[in-house]
């Protein structure tokens, strides 16, 4: 029997085959002698054990057309970045993490900002110039007024993907809308600190029908990027690239250097300044990275 991998805990996968409903899996042994890791997203093949207790062995991962890192999933056709408009306010250097991971896995992206029913016309438009300028589909929705859900299930339709955002943006309860058999904890905001509690503990595939599947992550309050170098970082901010050839240097940072194409597309407004200054930002930062 054929299924996908939605969940795996403590050395449990739980496979969901169509039609036929989930099973606890265990791995073969050959799999963890030829150092492979079965992953959330896998197609596999397994043998039922026990149809009544709903167990079984997975005895084959077919190949996999992709593979993220972190998160650790497979079979991804794209992601879905959540993030609330207000309440709390974005972290737009936390968002430009999340892209430049995604840009480095060539996973196409959609951004989706909750919670619109509370912000302004103003605040929407800012959000949507600044990120639909780099090439990105951004979506604005209301979880708690269920606005805007149609244009997130057209985004998801036969495809696999995977969902993530800070703690505290609605990712849950906008998950709970989509899917409302899921059941997922929604949590509570701090009102303290101003932001959630993490409420998903573990990558899970949700099937949605028709081939649709949306993958939770555990919410995140920061991503490290220390891996890349600060001469690969102007690489994952797509709206660079046509104005790179106006830049008088070859090899351009785009930070000190005079006659620089992209400093000019921000002064003129056609770069978001809020995401060039968190380029430097990261510049910056990854510039203080010690190499071995």
């Amino acid at each position: 029997m054929t299924g996908k991998i939605i969940k795996g805990i403590a050395g449990f996968y739980y496979v969901y085959a169509e039609g036929r409903g989930v099973y606890a899996c265990r791995a073969k042994g050959i799999f963890r002698n030829e150092k492979i890791k079965p992953l959330v997203g896998d197609d596999v093949e397994m043998e039922v054990l026990d149809e009544k207790d709903r167990e079984g062995t997975i005895l084959k991962i077919y190949p996999r057309k992709s593979a993220l890192i972190r998160p650790a999933v497979a079979n991804v056709d794209q992601a879905l970045i959540i993030f609330a408009i207000v309440k709390p306010n974005p972290n737009f250097n936390l968002l430009d993490r999340f892209l430049i991971r995604m840009e480095r896995q060539n996973l196409p992206t959609v951004i989706c900002f909750n919670k619109q029913d509370i912000a302004s016309e103003e605040e929407k438009e800012a959000l949507r110039r600044a990120y639909e300028t780099c090439g990105y589909r951004v979506l604005f929705v209301s979880a708690l007024e269920n606005e805007g859900l149609e244009q997130v299930r057209e985004v998801l339709e036969g495809r696999t993907t995977t969902v993530a955002g800070p703690s505290g943006v609605g990712k849950s309860s906008l998950i709970n809308r989509l899917a409302p058999t899921a059941h997922m904890e929604t949590g509570e905001i701090s009102r303290k600190i101003d932001r959630g509690r993490h409420t998903t503990r573990h990558s899970e595939m949700i099937a949605l029908g028709n081939g649709t599947y949306i993958m939770d992550t555990p919410g995140f309050t920061s991503l490290d990027i220390s891996e890349i170098t600060k001469e690969e970082l102007g690489h994952y901010y797509p709206e660079f690239v046509q104005y790179e050839p106006y830049c008088k240097f070859s090899g351009c940072s785009h930070i000190s250097e005079p006659s620089c194409g992209v400093k000019e597309a921000v002064e003129a407004g056609k770069i978001s300044r809020v995401r060039y200054e968190n380029y430097q930002a990261l510049y910056r930062e990854l510039k203080e990275v010690r190499r071995y």
